[in-house]
This record gives structure tokens, sequence and C-alpha cells, in this order.
């Protein structure tokens, strides 16, 4: 449990934005100390601090990747899923439809409730919080067919382990730049036969990447799959180099 003197969490502080009111003290000698240095002063361990924080964090995520059970079950699958991903800030597109995509502020346009019957055809989740649990509102999205999730930190093998679900509809699928994913995960591919494209590019937790892409291609014979050549750090030519740096999403 954490501890915290009596006097500080009396004082009508909440939490850390709470204390870190109380960082800008009016003593000119205490201006220059942190919020760190602040926060050690008055817990009594810093790691219980720590482990405190990283409650916080976990719980945050846990909270962005919940269901949307209350739209999936007014408007369908599609428009829960699309939803999903435009609250963690990615961007989905419709069969027929332009791609949605949040604004600078986080809005957006909740027109595709209008058409729930309309399926969604491609999602780019790169850079959010989706992992293993959040992914189930994307695996019901059986015209799924381009699947993003470029640089997202909770992406691991447990994840790839489910896109089984998505095997008879997923010809695109990018993992470029996901710490966590592994050559263990990557061996769950197997399964999506239908892939074209694939980009496992920059993965840190993958220690022989070239060797990887040769596994991966005989393992998926007609994907067409890039990412030694990042990893490694070879020098592609410029076809090649806008290609792989291209935005998954028209501007």
């Amino acid at each position: 449990p954490l501890h915290l003197m009596a006097p500080v969490w009396n004082q009508g502080t909440r939490g850390i934005h709470g204390l870190s009111k109380a960082v800008a003290p009016e003593d000119s000698q205490r201006k220059g100390r942190s919020l760190l240095q602040f926060l050690a002063d008055h817990f009594y361990d810093v790691q219980a601090l720590r482990e405190y924080l990283l409650r916080k964090q976990v719980l945050k995520v846990h909270q962005k990747n919940r269901p949307f059970t209350h739209i999936k079950e007014r408007f369908g699958p599609h428009a829960a899923g699309a939803y999903f991903i435009l609250k963690q800030g990615g961007a989905v597109k419709f069969q027929g439809k332009e791609w949605i995509r949040p604004n600078t502020r986080g809005r957006f346009s909740l027109d595709f409730l209008k058409f729930p019957e309309v399926p969604v055809e491609a999602v780019d989740a790169s850079g959010s919080a989706i992992n293993y649990h959040g992914l189930d509102n994307l695996l019901a999205l059986k015209e799924l067919q381009s699947l993003w999730l470029r640089h997202c930190p909770h992406v691991d093998d447990w994840c790839l382990s489910r896109l089984h679900s998505l095997a008879n509809s997923l010809q695109e699928l990018s993992l470029a730049g996901c710490p966590r994913i592994s050559e263990r995960g990557l061996a769950c591919l197997h399964h999506l036969q239908n892939l074209r494209r694939l980009d496992i590019s920059d993965l840190p937790a993958v220690s022989n990447p070239g060797l990887t892409q040769i596994l991966v291609e005989e393992m998926l014979p007609n994907c067409e799959v890039l990412g030694a050549d990042w990893t490694q750090g070879l020098r592609l030519g410029p076809e090649e180099q806008s290609r792989d740096t291209a935005s998954p999403i028209p501007a």
C-alpha cells in the first residue's frame, strides 16, 4: 500500500495532479526543487511511488482497451470497432467511404453510425495503446482487409496469436516498430494465408531479422514481406524508400 504523510494528503490534494500544485512554493530557496524531489520528500518510500505510478499507467491502458458494448448492441460490431479505434486516436475506412480520423482535439464525426451495415475494410491503429484485450473490438470485423499496428507498445506475441480470426479477409498487416513482438509471435501468422503484404521492419525483440524474414517468406509464400533491410540498416533504393516510408492513410 502507498503511505502518504498525513499533512500532505489532508490538505485537499488528490493524486499526483493535486500534489503537483504544491511544487511552486513561495520561498525562493524551494523554487528549484523538482516535482520528483517534492514527491520523494512526502512519500516514505520511492519504490512505493514507482509502484503507484505503474498501477496508474496499467489502469489507464486497461481503460483505453475497454469494449464499447452499448454501441455494439445498438449499431453492430463495425460501428463499435470503428468507435474504439477512433477513441484510440487511430483511423478507419468503411467500404466505399473516405477515411475517418480524429482531429487535433481527438474529436471525430459519428456519421458512420448512420450506416451500421457497411463493413470496416481498413484500420490504422498505429501508435495507439491497443493491447490483447483491446483486440476484441477488431476480431468481429470479418471483412477487414488492412490492419496497421505500427509502433504499438502493447502489441505482443500473444496479440498475434489472436489474428487467426481474421484469416479469411486480412490481406495487409503492418507490425513495424512494435517493441514486444518476437519470432515466436511471427510464427503465429502462418494462419494468415491470404496476406499479400506484411511489414515486420524495426522489431527490436527479433534477434535475427534477416533469417526471420526468410522463414516468414517460406511460411507465407504468396506474401510480400518487408523489414530486414530496415532493421539491418541496409540502404534502400528511392522507390523502396518512398514505399516504406509512405503513410498508409492518404493525406
